[in-house]
């Protein structure tokens, strides 16, 4: 964690919170991230309407260098990576042979490694998964968590605040629409779905521009200078739980939250940003087409307004949804919305209406059709 006055760290108020260090992480020394700063809401605002430091270095990093590593991501994942040049990012998934998801892992390109940053409990999985599959390629995937923290600019200025660190000019995330079921061939165009833009930070590592801000990957020694960097621009903290409730509200699915052992892809909003409908072959790769081109996969994701009358405790992850007495869902990730109150987002069966009585817990849920 990094050291800002009044940080309350996450395993201080659950020992087994999911956003704990993994347990090989925090055997090499990686502490634990701050839940908040002593206000919340404030920290949510500020995410929403500012901008804020949010300290997420409990993710997993894997290095990923070699002369075929681009190639070798490309046949092993559900991106188009062939043609990932320095200074691009993108997101990835990986997928059971029958197109479940497995990992999900955000990318960027130096020119001499790839990285890919991922769940805390996901790394170990993720890199056992890739060093099964070196086979004779020139490629040596690493975990490095214990030498490489992640940092998140959140907000509207974020691409201002990190000007701070001599990063300027990073371009809008592009995101290649999702084709309409039995899309022509060649009408995806071949390249990544989702490009990010990735630039170096003084002193190593980068920044990548993100769906929720910048995210910077600092070597942990550098850690403090960043931080006062930043703090010296007026750039406040801000804990994972303002985090998580701008992510909620932005109906961004997490694996591992939002998703279970038989989660597909298109159920979770997860094609836009990490899968190639024309990429060709890897696993998992005829589920995924065949359920794009029926058009109808069998679940959805959604955001539930919870009734905090009835019980100010949020919901559990897994905790299903009901329909008259019938379990038609699971909540993923419930949280206390500065502007929308407790919400949280739900995978539903796609038959399930939007004005659906729900139940959570015993406490009436209504979906947010918007």
């Amino acid at each position: 964690m990094i050291d800002i006055p009044g940080a309350v760290a996450v395993t201080d108020l659950d020992e087994e919170s999911p956003d704990r260090p993994a347990p090989e992480h925090a055997a090499a020394g990686v502490r634990g991230v701050a839940a908040h700063y002593g206000d919340p809401m404030r920290e949510q605002r500020l995410l929403a309407t500012e901008v804020g430091l949010v300290d997420r270095s409990h993710r997993g990093v894997i290095a990923v260098p070699g002369e075929e590593r681009i190639g070798w991501l490309h046949t092993l994942t559900s991106q188009y990576l062939a043609d990932l040049r320095a200074g691009q990012g993108t997101e990835l998934l990986v997928l059971s042979p029958h197109g479940h998801v497995e990992q999900h892992a955000m990318v960027a390109e130096d020119g001499g490694t790839t990285w890919l940053d991922t769940e805390p409990a996901s790394t170990a999985d993720l890199l056992t998964y890739l060093e099964k599959m070196r086979f004779f390629s020139r490629v040596d995937p690493r975990d490095v968590t214990a030498d490489w923290a992640l940092l998140s600019l959140v907000g509207p200025r974020a691409t201002e605040a990190a000007g701070a660190l001599g990063v300027a000019g990073l371009a809008e995330p592009e995101t290649v629409p999702v084709p309409g079921p039995k899309f022509a061939a060649g009408s995806v165009p071949p390249h990544s779905t989702s490009r990010y833009d990735v630039r170096p930070l003084a002193g190593g590592g980068w920044a990548r521009r993100a769906p929720l801000g910048v995210d910077l990957l600092v070597p942990r020694p550098e850690l403090d200078r960043v931080v006062g960097e930043l703090t010296a621009a007026d750039v406040r903290p801000a804990g994972l739980w303002a985090y998580e409730a701008v992510r909620v509200a932005a109906r961004r699915a997490r694996v591992g939250f939002e998703t279970d052992h038989r989660t597909i892809p298109a159920e979770v909003d997860l094609i836009a940003p990490a899968v190639h409908l024309d990429k060709g072959c890897y696993r998992g790769q005829e589920t995924v087409a065949r359920v794009h081109n029926l058009g109808k996969p069998p679940r959805r994701l959604v955001l539930l307004h919870l009734d905090g009358v009835t019980s100010d405790e949020l919901p559990a992850v897994g905790e299903p949804v009901t329909l008259d007495g019938r379990a038609v869902g699971f909540v993923g990730t419930a949280v206390r919305h500065f502007e929308l109150g407790q919400v949280a987002l739900a995978v539903v069966k796609r038959s399930v209406p939007d004005d659906a009585r729900l139940l959570v817990g015993g406490a009436a849920a209504a979906i947010d059709p918007a």
